[in-house]
């Protein structure tokens, strides 16, 4: 998997107005769309004026049958999109469907872990946005915490969080069904800095980035996961070494997958895009694995050298 430096940067920069595109929205929510019905949506890291997230449930309202949209953002933004004055402090919007949205005042700065954000959380059935790259650990804890269902959009890297991998691997969080590879393309603010390999300014001169490792974090069922993956290999102890330090073969690709191997393998972090939980036990990730055995940090070890991420998974038709 390609680093993605894009994002780490921004992390570290707390550079986290990126913008999703309503391609990228529209294409992921068609899987999803019996899931909105009478459900209240808080969308809490998106202005209005701005969002694609906003735009898109308030145009499709009646379509998914919803019953509120709630949105809020932090105070660096402001919702000017429905209001006939300037606005200062920061704000939220509601729309029941009724009437125009309508805006109300928030006391704090709009920020997701304040106790009125919390409040509005608790509120709402499903929670669908971008998060803030740098507080991912934080805004997936807090999800898990008031028990929402969420479509939310991260850095697969976050997959390996000590916080978030667990969710994997009790299949209370899955990735999301479009997109499986390749980078996408966020809108930034004016200010940011275009440093990424990929960006373009357009006509408008509005500026855009190309990130690599985006994925949809969900926690929403949809039919395709469970589309078992077509095992063609067979096992052979040449072509499947087995770890020095850990009692499973390295299995390279995730299309290489052995159909008869009934016992432990690690796999790329890329499995999980087509992970079918039907199909196969996720036991657990490397480093904690062989902390677990060793007391100490470490990824497998292959022929004396140290390799990238694994996920250990076994097949559960074979069991």
């Amino acid at each position: 998997m390609a680093k993605n430096r894009d994002l780490i940067a921004a992390s570290k920069a707390k550079k986290d107005e990126f913008y999703t595109q309503r391609e990228d929205i529209e294409n992921e929510l068609k899987y999803y769309r019996d899931h909105f019905r009478d459900k209240v949506v808080y969308l809490n890291c998106d202005d209005p004026s701005i969002s694609n997230f906003f735009h898109y449930f308030y145009m499709n309202f009646s379509k998914l049958g919803l019953k509120k949209i709630i949105t809020t953002c932090y105070k660096n933004q402001s919702s000017k999109m429905f209001s006939q004055h300037d606005i200062d402090s920061s704000v939220g919007l509601r729309f029941d469907g009724t009437k125009l949205p309508e805006e109300f005042p928030l006391d704090g700065d709009g920020d997701f872990r304040s106790d009125e954000c919390i409040d509005l959380l608790k509120e709402a059935d499903i929670v669908v946005t971008n998060p803030p790259f740098s507080l991912f650990r934080e805004y997936i804890a807090q999800l898990i915490e008031y028990d929402k269902k969420f479509l939310i959009i991260g850095n697969m890297n976050a997959t390996t969080y000590k916080e978030v991998f667990p969710l994997f691997q009790q299949n209370r969080i899955w990735y999301g069904a479009s997109i499986k590879s390749g980078d996408r393309e966020f809108g930034v603010p004016d200010h940011y800095p275009l440093t990424a390999a990929t960006t373009r300014v357009d006509e408008d001169g509005k500026k855009y980035v190309r990130v690599k490792g985006v994925r949809w974090f969900t926690n929403l069922d949809y039919r395709q996961r469970y589309e078992d993956l077509i095992l063609y290999k067979k096992y052979s102890p040449e072509e499947y070494p087995r770890y020095d330090n850990y009692d499973a073969i390295n299995v390279d690709k995730t299309t290489e997958i052995p159909r008869n191997y009934d016992g432990a393998m690690g796999v790329p972090i890329s499995f999980l895009d087509k992970h079918n939980p039907n199909q196969f036990e996720i036991i657990g990730m490397d480093r904690p694995l062989i902390k677990e055995l060793t007391g100490r940090q470490s990824r497998f070890w292959l022929n004396g050298k140290e390799i990238y991420a694994r996920i250990v998974i076994r097949n559960r038709r074979l069991a």
